[in-house]
């Protein structure tokens, strides 16, 4: 069937980027209206989106493609640009665009009071258009721009807030960090072009190249690896993941649209979308699963003992993303993406309803709330609705999600299955104990200025129809209901297990019931852990010292590094240059001194050099007689 509302798809990344350039140019005039330009250009991608869904769900339809813009030609080769929908972008371009809707809506609310309102919406357009760009990318070389143009945009909106001194060095941390996996992805994409016939970087040729095993196991392994590396500088699998904390500092809404739905989740969608290359490395695909398996527990930990909300969700996303990376290592790509889209939804939820709560007492520890749930209904509601989520409890989306990923970790390696259910218990009792925290009993210090009231309805709006989401996404995949993954992959993978659907649900209410026993009963000192075991609270509380490991090993080497080399050129390099000039200067002022004019001065120069000639001639009598 012929694609109609495909070959739109150009205005899908459009729309955000002229809302950006209205904004940059004529911002000022538009005054508090720029919140509502951002809304409606992020709504077109929107609509357009929805379109293309349906026009994809409707029949089995073509993969749509244009490339007929010639970019780049150097003798037999040509890189072009254009853009391509298929099933895997049409989720992906629903997620990003409804999601940047909701958070420009929201930040109406949230940041009506700041004097950079405009420069916010229109950081925010630019962001939307680079990832939406990224999502259509027709090859590799493109996606690899808008990759870049996205790492700039997050520094743009982490150090938002410039003269807080913590988001300064949170936006400079992000970009340093997440260059270290774009390195990896630059050096994959230049042996792609090397090895693949005739350089073409298409995603179609590659899936050709890869499943034809035109490409030698070697050189498949490296370049899934070195992809891999991409990925998680992006999506904040450790070892490269101490950026993503971090970067809570910027405004909460930022957390929910970058942090949170999109910008993380472009490193897991870059392993789907090079997804044969991985498939034709099973080494590849190991490392994949091991690496996500392992953040998923590692984050999950530090979750337990952190203080501020955000963190809280920030440390949960890592852990998150990194169930995601299991997925994909595992083979079960329908069940990766499948989660990723439900946790789009009741994860930026939770951050939003995060927002209304510090938009309400302007505080950011946990320790320091506490009794909000009477005076926040609708966020203490729609909060608990997307803990119960991301905690996996049936019937919400996330439930649904985890439970597919944990049963296809079981099929391939019992191990995985475990640290994935070690996980989601732990997942499990760190949002209970924010939620616990924050929304139950009474408040432990005074509120500052004037008592907590619910959010206005633009903030509201929004956590509501998330919540929503948050409750009814999770059906589109359920073992008596494979429609999402035989629409995404053609064929839907068996997730269908009693013993891991009873497990999971166990252990999310284990956690559940652990954080009510600490914080609501009292049965059980929630000091337990630091009171016994000071030692292991602090490994946890500290993050496992990686911050600290980083400086130790990392950072102090290359600064000592820098200021040897800066010393060889202060007084070696430049030490020569300096002596060459000196003696340039002695010895003209010397000259200049010698040729004053004056007669007696000459003669005296003159019977000095006579004298020395006297003195090296008969010197060299006595050196031949002897």
């Amino acid at each position: 069937m012929e694609s109609t509302y495909s070959q739109l798809a150009w205005i899908i990344p459009l729309s955000p980027l002229v809302a950006f350039f209205i904004l940059l140019s004529i911002g000022r005039q538009l005054k508090q209206y720029g919140g509502y330009l951002a809304v409606l250009a992020s709504l077109i991608s929107f609509i357009i989106s929805v379109l293309i869904f349906i026009e994809r769900t409707g029949s089995e339809m073509q993969n749509y493609t244009w490339n007929e813009w010639e970019w780049l030609s150097v003798h037999t080769v040509t890189l072009t640009m254009g853009f391509e929908i298929n099933n895997l972008n049409t989720l992906m371009l629903l997620i990003v665009s409804f999601v940047s809707v909701l958070v420009n809506l929201y930040s109406i609310g949230y940041m009506k009071d700041d004097d950079r309102l405009n420069v916010y919406f229109s950081y925010i357009a630019l962001f939307t258009f680079s990832m939406l760009g990224l999502v259509i990318a027709e090859n590799l070389v493109q996606l690899y721009i808008f990759w870049e143009l996205v790492g700039v945009c997050s520094f743009l909106l982490v150090g938002f807030w410039y003269f807080k001194p913590e988001a300064k060095a949170a936006a400079k941390k992000a970009f340093i960090v997440t260059r270290i996996g774009d390195v990896g992805l630059f050096i994959a994409i230049l042996l792609l072009f090397w090895h693949m016939p005739n350089h073409s970087m298409s995603f179609s040729d590659i899936s050709n190249a890869f499943t034809q095993n035109a490409i030698e196991p070697g050189i498949v392994t490296l370049i899934a690896i070195l992809i891999f590396i991409g990925a998680m500088g992006k999506s904040g699998q450790f070892p490269l993941h101490t950026w993503l904390p971090d970067a809570m500092e910027g405004p909460t809404p930022i957390s929910a649209l970058i942090h949170a739905a999109t910008m993380v989740a472009a490193g897991v969608y870059l392993v789907a979308r090079t997804f044969p290359i991985f498939e034709a490395s099973a080494t590849a695909m190991t490392v994949v699963a091991i690496v996500g398996a392992f953040t998923a527990l590692f984050a999950a930990t530090i979750g337990v003992a952190q203080n501020d909300i955000k963190r809280v969700l920030a440390y949960s996303t890592v852990s998150q993303l990194g169930y995601m990376m299991l997925a994909l290592g595992v083979g079960a790509l329908s069940a990766g993406m499948f989660h990723l889209f439900t946790h789009a939804f009741f994860k930026a939820l939770l951050f939003l309803a995060a927002g209304s709560v510090i938009h309400a007492v302007h505080k950011q520890n946990m320790q320091e709330m506490g009794g909000l749930g009477v005076k926040m209904k609708i966020t203490a509601w729609t909060f608990a609705i997307g803990a119960l989520a991301l905690s996996g409890i049936f019937p919400f989306a996330g439930f649904w999600s985890k439970d597919a990923i944990l049963t296809e970790a079981l099929h391939q390696n019992v191990w995985y299955f475990i640290v994935g259910l070690t996980a989601a218990f732990f997942t499990a009792f760190y949002m209970s104990r924010l939620f616990f925290l924050v929304f139950a009993g009474k408040a432990r210090t005074p509120h500052e200025g004037h008592e907590p009231h619910e959010s206005p309805a633009v903030m509201t709006i929004p956590l509501i129809i998330l919540a929503i989401l948050a409750i009814g996404a999770g059906f589109v995949f359920t073992p008596f209901n494979p429609w999402f993954g035989e629409w995404l992959t053609g064929s839907a993978e068996e997730h269908t297990n009693w013993t891991v659907i009873i497990l999971s649900n166990l252990v999310g209410l284990l956690g559940i019931g652990l954080g009510y026993l600490m914080y609501i009963r009292r049965s059980v000192s929630s000091d337990v852990i630091s009171s016994r075991a000071p030692g292991l609270y602090r490994l946890v509380h500290n993050k496992y010292y990686m911050d600290e490991l980083y400086q130790l090993i990392i950072i102090t080497p290359l600064k000592g590094l820098g200021y040897g080399l800066r010393f060889f050129d202060n007084y070696v390099i430049d030490g020569v240059v300096r002596l060459s000039a000196t003696s340039a200067l002695y010895v003209g002022r010397l000259g200049a001194r010698m040729q004053n004019g004056q007669l007696q001065a000459y003669g005296v120069a003159s019977l000095v050099g006579i004298v020395l000639l006297m003195i090296i001639f008969v010197g060299r009598r006595f050196w031949n007689v002897g």
